[in-house]
Formats: structure tokens, sequence, C-alpha cells
């Protein structure tokens, strides 16, 4: 599915050829994880979209991930089932995209992939579009089970980001690392020992796809995030 097969996990995206010979697939699923008015001005043909690409519980402020009930009338809602494979894509640089994969994950779901180089490269190459919206089977069962892996509580990081096994990476930016930046937080800054590398650095921004699998190797062992390191991510 993935012609980059020098990842350590090509399994886990998917490139724009297979996805071209497939879109007909009666049990693929293509989502468009970025927001409703770009699909709708465009998008992949027999794609769908979600109405909240955060997955995020408007209960709770939306601080945390969907509840399994809630998460499961989502996914049926895009036409997801146990059975699917879902192919996630953006214009975001894979940020929606990979959301939704962790996501589906938490919830048991690992038939899932993004789309490498996502929306961009799907364009740049010509690809057919189309502004039609997708008729969707919706009624497919979704059993969500939580894979408790996928997350880390902060009382498990407060019990370990001192240890010297585990790195607690800081995904943000560094004004959100250093404080400067807010974003409505009440509290600014990290947490203690956690080391900075925004996620943007792993991307190439002018392809939206992955940078190659030594110059990923190279930035992530520069920063002390390595193989024999528990990584602890936000």
């Amino acid at each position: 599915m993935s012609v980059r097969q020098d990842f350590e996990h090509p399994e886990f995206l998917v490139d724009t050829n297979w996805l071209l010979d497939h879109l007909e697939d009666p049990n693929i699923r293509v989502v468009d994880c970025d927001l409703p008015q770009q699909y709708h001005r465009a998008h992949i043909p027999n794609s769908t979209f979600m109405d909240d690409h955060y997955q995020k519980d408007p209960s709770n402020d939306r601080i945390h991930i969907m509840k399994p009930t809630l998460f499961s009338e989502m996914a049926r809602s895009i036409g997801v089932g146990d059975d699917t494979l879902v192919i996630g894509y953006d214009n975001s640089m894979g940020l929606y995209a990979a959301r939704l994969w962790w996501a589906l994950n938490y919830y048991g779901h690992s038939n899932v992939k993004v789309l490498d180089g996502g929306w961009r490269k799907w364009l740049v190459e010509g690809r057919p579009i189309t502004d039609q919206p997708t008729i969707l089977n919706n009624d497919l069962d979704f059993s969500p089970q939580i894979n408790t892996s996928m997350m880390v509580t902060a009382e498990q990081i407060k019990s370990t980001y001192w240890s010297p096994d585990v790195v607690v990476w800081d995904v943000r930016s560094l004004g959100e690392y250093t404080g400067y930046v807010s974003r409505g937080n009440q509290r600014t800054g990290h947490i203690p020992n956690a080391v900075h590398l925004e996620w943007l650095e792993l991307v190439d921004q002018q392809t939206h796809q992955l940078k190659p699998p030594t110059d990923l190797r190279q930035i992530l062992t520069a920063n002390g995030i390595t193989p024999d390191k528990r990584i602890e991510a936000h």
C-alpha cells in the first residue's frame, strides 16, 4: 500500500497510486479530515468528512476524546464499521488525519491508514477530485474497544517524567512550550524535563509528506527521542 518501505511501519501509510486504484472498493472509507467547508469545496471522490475533526467530547468541554458511545455514533455516521479500512487525509500536513488514525486505534480499530502527502500530493499529481457528496452506508456496527496503550494519563506522566527511561515529548509550538503563547490555557509553559520538538519539524513543508526515515531518525536522536525510551507525547 505504500511505496516508502524504508519506514519502520510502512503499513501506517498508503500512497496515492494505491488509493486511486481502490477508490471504488466497497469496504474502504476515505475520510477528509479537514473542515467541512474544505470538503464541500472539493475532495477525493467517494470520500466523506467529519463535523468534528478533533473527535473530542462536547460534554466535557472538548478536553477528552469522545466517549465510546458517541465515538461509535460518529464512526457509523461516516460509514465506518468494524471491518472498514479507513484512509484519512487532509491538507494540514497530516495533522488531522493523524488524529483520526490515533482515535480509531485508541478505540481498537487498527485498520486505518494515512494518505502519504494528503490532499496536497493528490492535487499536485492531477488525481480526480469532485464537489459531489458521497452516499454512505450508515447501517454498520462499530464496536469500540479501548486500547489503553494508546494514551498516557496526567498521573502517569507525573510519576515518570523524571525517569531516565522516559522522554516526555512536547510537540507543540515553541511559543506554547515557553509559555509565550497561551492559546487560552490558564496555565502556560511545559512539563518539567519535557523535550521540545514541534511536529512540523518532521514533515516536508512542500510535499506534506513525512520526511525520509533517515532524516527523521537524525532529528529524533538529536533530541533524545530514541527507540530505547518510553515516549510520552503531548
